[in-house]
């Protein structure tokens, strides 16, 4: 059977090479045993391929079963894939076949197996191997010949890594993988796509069917569909019952689409979330912490301008006026000149640097008392003095949420 007769057989809709390929490699494993592992976004169409490869193999006389673990209670799930005897558990009055033993002989598809609790997946995993499985409630093992294929929307690999997932069950359900590609990647079939279901719905509600103008047909074919084929219908359908006039311009389309969104990247867990909130409320500190060390790096570095240049005591007097100046000492800060160029700057408060200078030695030694509240609490004020009191843009230049600021002012009494 070509791949066209496979589309016209069930159903599937699009050229574009990536479809095509997945098809393909639908029809070469569908005459093996081999398990298989269908990937893709949610609505594209991934229920398609386990008939496919159920059809066109050996086993398309036998029973074929459709699974949606995530549809399935954690605490019932081992019971409907497997089986259970009678009295196994409350509400177990009779004996009851799996799925397994159900479709022995046949196919078996299992959709969102990313969902399956760990526990179960230690049972699929020793089907997968030896075709063997225990009932619940019984010690008899039992004996299937059934073939699993399984598809998934998420990342199987982070799943893993988050230990939501067994890893030898995903490399023995990954024999051969198949992704279905999402409408974005696959443009040039979305106008395609909409004309199906336009005429299908035309001939359900006896309408007429919706015609795309030429802007329409840009923007459908350029949005990126999040909800791929399923909110592609969906939107068809939409816009067949209620706009009276069948011509759709870009304008008409737009109120039916909702905002696509500006990135694929996964959302923040809790735990990351939380994470990034007490991260901003501690920016603050880091930028007094490194406005800090640019000052210490400054005043090494003026202070070994002085030794180098060697100045007499004239030169001096002036200099000392100008790193007075520059280090923004207190006037109790006391500048003493000693004999043999030792130059010694301690200042009276606790809260400053206290500095020592040699140049016969020829090194800065840095020995530092720092107060981060009172450097926060400058930093604050000169924020707000330099933004006129507006706390919205002093927060802003903090680098720290308006919330936090507010909680620092009230803090250190700062109105």
């Amino acid at each position: 059977m070509t791949i066209q007769e496979i589309k016209a057989r069930f159903g599937i809709i699009g050229n574009s090479p990536l479809l095509e390929h997945a098809i393909n490699v639908a029809k070469q494993v569908a005459a093996t045993e081999i398990s298989v592992l269908i990937s893709g976004e949610s609505g594209v169409g991934k229920e398609v391929f386990p008939q496919i490869i159920h059809q066109l193999s050996p086993r398309k006389h036998g029973p074929y079963i459709a699974v949606n673990c995530g549809a399935i209670p954690e605490g019932t799930i081992d019971s409907e894939l497997f089986g259970h005897e009678k009295g196994s558990f409350t509400g177990a009055h009779e004996a009851r076949k799996g799925y397994f033993e159900v479709s022995n002989g046949g196919t078996i598809f299992l959709d969102e197996v990313e969902e399956l609790p760990l526990n179960t997946q230690i049972r699929l995993l020793r089907v997968l191997e030896t075709g063997e499985f225990i009932k619940v409630g019984s010690s008899k093992v039992q004996k299937t010949n059934v073939r699993v294929v399984a598809a998934t929307n998420v990342d199987m690999l982070r799943a893993i890594e988050h230990g939501k997932f067994r890893e030898d069950l995903y490399y023995r359900l990954n024999t051969v993988p198949i992704r279905v590609p999402p409408l974005r990647d696959r443009k040039e079939d979305i106008p395609l796509i909409f004309r199906k279901f336009a005429h299908d719905l035309a001939e359900r509600y006896r309408i007429p069917p919706l015609n795309l103008q030429s802007d329409a047909l840009h923007l459908l074919s350029e949005y990126r569909w999040p909800g791929n084929i399923r909110q592609l219908k969906n939107i068809t359908e939409q816009m067949s019952i209620l706009e009276k006039n069948r011509d759709i311009t870009s304008d008409t389309l737009l109120n039916y689409l909702p905002p696509a969104p500006l990135s694929t990247l996964p959302i923040l867990l809790k735990d990351e979330q939380k994470h990034s909130q007490e991260f901003s409320e501690r920016d603050i500190l880091y930028k007094v912490l490194f406005e800090m060390k640019r000052d210490m790096d400054e005043m090494k570095m003026l202070i070994n301008e002085i030794m180098q240049n060697s100045p007499n005591d004239s030169d001096w007097q002036d200099r000392k006026q100008q790193i007075k100046h520059d280090l923004n000492l207190t006037p109790t800060t006391a500048i003493t000149h000693q004999p043999e160029s030792h130059f010694t700057i301690q200042p009276s408060m606790p809260t400053q640097p206290s500095i020592t200078v040699s140049p016969i030695q020829s090194h800065v030694e840095v020995e530092e008392s720092l107060s981060l509240t009172d450097k926060e609490k400058e930093f604050i004020e000169k924020a707000l003095s330099k933004h006129k009191g507006r706390r919205k843009l002093a927060a802003k230049e903090l680098g720290i949420s308006e919330r936090t600021l507010y909680r620092k002012m009230n803090e250190y009494g700062i109105h």
